[in-house]
């Protein structure tokens, strides 16, 4: 690093501010290695949410009794549960199952940290994506319905050209904040050791004793990425808008 920012980073330290540790290549670099891994989970668990909420929408429409009420009864519990509590279930019993399972056979467990803290925020998230789409769909005129059908569209083809490019846009909104509060929760990879920035912070701070700077850093990443969320969510909803139809 440029040797004109040391009399900066420590006029800062003097401060309470310690960002000395991106001096130090062993400390800086898996800090910016901890952000790289916060961006591929957050990105990961966009596509995971959008497929699974797509999938427990398509379930709960079904025609299969079964099938919906399963979905719902999955939707209902993943709210009603906290994320943290899900992860720990997850990496802590049915990952443990699984590794006693294949250790029979003598097989390594492919499951690492990494894939359960994006299956689970994939399926948490992925379940209040699938109650805003219902909340679109139900929005959806009954009269465009009866127009579709009078075109001789079946209920697949309903579905994908029509009820659900209208149920996108209702939904859009609230389907931005679910986006913006899956990259959140991202920082819940640290509980199992995934090495993102908050773990690689606090691996930091308890050599350097410098919590307050790196809790600066943390807020400003997370809160860059929120604003970024948020904008093109308002992006897409001006993109998306239907000239009279709503608001």
């Amino acid at each position: 690093m440029n040797a004109s920012l040391h009399p900066v980073l420590d006029w800062a330290a003097r401060g309470g501010f310690d960002f000395r540790f991106l001096l130090d290549a062993y400390e800086r670099d898996p800090f910016l290695q901890g952000i790289g891994v916060s961006v591929e989970i957050i990105f990961a668990t966009m596509i995971g949410s959008a497929i699974a909420g797509l999938a427990l929408l398509v379930a709960v429409r079904g025609r299969r009794m079964w099938l919906a009420t399963a979905a719902r009864a999955f939707i209902e519990l993943t709210r009603a549960t906290p994320t943290l509590v899900q992860l720990y279930c997850a990496f802590l019993v049915v990952n443990m199952l699984i590794t006693q399972g294949l250790q029979i056979h003598h097989i390594d467990n492919p499951f690492k940290p990494f894939f359960w803290i994006v299956m689970v925020l994939s399926l948490h998230k992925g379940a209040f994506h699938a109650e805003a789409l219902r909340a679109g769909f139900d929005a959806v005129p009954a009269q465009t319905i009866e127009g579709a059908v009078s075109l001789g569209l079946d209920r697949t083809e309903r579905f994908w050209r029509i009820e659900l490019p209208l149920a996108l846009r209702t939904a859009l909104p609230t389907l931005v904040n679910n986006a913006v509060e899956l990259v959140k929760a991202s920082a819940l990879a640290s509980a199992i050791a995934v090495g993102d920035i908050t773990y690689q912070s606090i691996m930091i701070w308890t050599q350097r004793d410098n919590v307050l700077a790196l809790m600066v850093l943390i807020l400003l990443f997370y809160g860059v990425l929120t604003w970024l969320v948020s904008r093109a969510g308002r992006w897409l909803e001006r993109r998306l808008w239907i000239p009279g139809y709503g608001a």
